[in-house]
């Protein structure tokens, strides 16, 4: 309202609570972009390489309680009473009189109606799920009447909530973040490729050496991203068997799993994969000392806009001490 700068970005619209929200989470596509073009011109300045790439996932809380979790016959019920509501809120607006308590009506009409569309989604969310699962474990399903895409999963402290799965892929020689990606999925296993798949995409080329830890180590996903050409890094379990040398190929592993077995048993790669932590722990720790704990955004779009708004926070300043060390 005072700095003629701000006014003209305003473009003359006044600000308020939603308009920043809106802002907030309406230009994803635009910042998944604008981070493309951001880390491709570090590649071209020399101040980024895709030599070696550190991968890892870290759940954040998601904008829904533990109670909004309901089994499907629940579920149904709560979209009966929803539709109800609707109506009978319909009516009312269209009886009253009284502009100003034609808008109310109209703001509860709304909010009753924005909770049926949630219900709907949550029911359709819970047919999915239910479709992959055994005839004995379908009753079990719940979804949230808050927030029908995010589940509920094990967090690092021990406790479940409901949450997301942000995966962050980062440049282990700048700490510049290359790669961004939010899942519903409680697990790490089977996100190695499509963040590397996401390096061609963007920047077409694929990283050289794709650092993880365990919870990636699929032998199908080390297989499909070795036939790209990038090099996995990532620890071997240790077997059942303690007399048997871990790193020794199994007869049943196919060529680019016995070579990553093998590979990993060297004191070079072992070396490699300590500034996995050092690199992406260290990307993680950043996003959630300056507040990322929490979303207060619903639905798996909206929170990949909020994280990308920390990531290109996060590589702009990067980009900054970078510059002034090249300097």
């Amino acid at each position: 309202e005072e700095e003629l700068a701000y006014r003209w970005l305003c473009g003359g619209v006044s600000v308020n609570h939603h308009t920043l929200s809106d802002f907030r989470v309406e230009h994803g596509d635009f910042l998944d972009d604008l981070l493309t073009r951001d880390v491709a011109s570090l590649l071209h300045e020399g101040l980024v390489e895709l030599t070696r790439v550190a991968q890892d996932g870290m759940r954040v809380r998601a904008s829904a309680g533990a109670s909004s979790y309901r089994r499907a016959p629940t579920l149904e019920k709560c979209l009966e009473e929803a539709k109800a509501q609707v109506e009978a809120l319909r009516k009312e607006t269209q009886d009253g009189s009284e502009a100003g308590m034609r808008r109310v009506r109209a703001a509860r009409e709304r909010a009753a109606r924005e909770r049926q569309e949630r219900v709907e989604r949550a029911l359709a969310k819970s047919a999915e799920i239910q479709a992959k699962k055994t005839d004995k474990d379908k009753e079990k399903v719940r979804v949230s009447t808050t927030d029908p895409e995010v589940p509920v999963m094990k967090m690092g402290d021990g406790g479940f909530h409901p949450a997301a799965n942000v995966q962050l892929a980062t440049a282990v020689d700048s700490q510049i973040i290359t790669g961004v990606s939010v899942t519903a999925r409680g697990s790490d296993q089977g996100e190695m490729p499509p963040m590397v798949e996401q390096h061609q995409q963007r920047y077409e080329a694929y990283p050289g050496t794709i650092l993880v830890d365990g919870g990636f180590a699929k032998k199908e996903d080390i297989e499909t991203v070795s036939a790209w050409g990038s090099t996995v890094i990532a620890p071997v379990s240790k077997p059942k068997d303690a007399q048997r040398d871990r790193f020794e190929p199994l007869p049943g592993d196919s060529e680019a799993v016995a070579a990553w077995r093998k590979r990993m048993g060297t004191p070079e790669a072992q070396a490699i994969y300590k500034e996995r932590a050092s690199t992406a722990e260290c990307v993680n720790a950043i996003a959630r000392n300056r507040g990322l704990r929490q979303f207060t955004v619903r639905g798996l779009k909206k929170i990949k806009a909020v994280v990308l708004w920390y990531v290109l926070a996060h590589n702009l300043m990067r980009a900054h001490h970078l510059r002034l060390a090249a300097a």
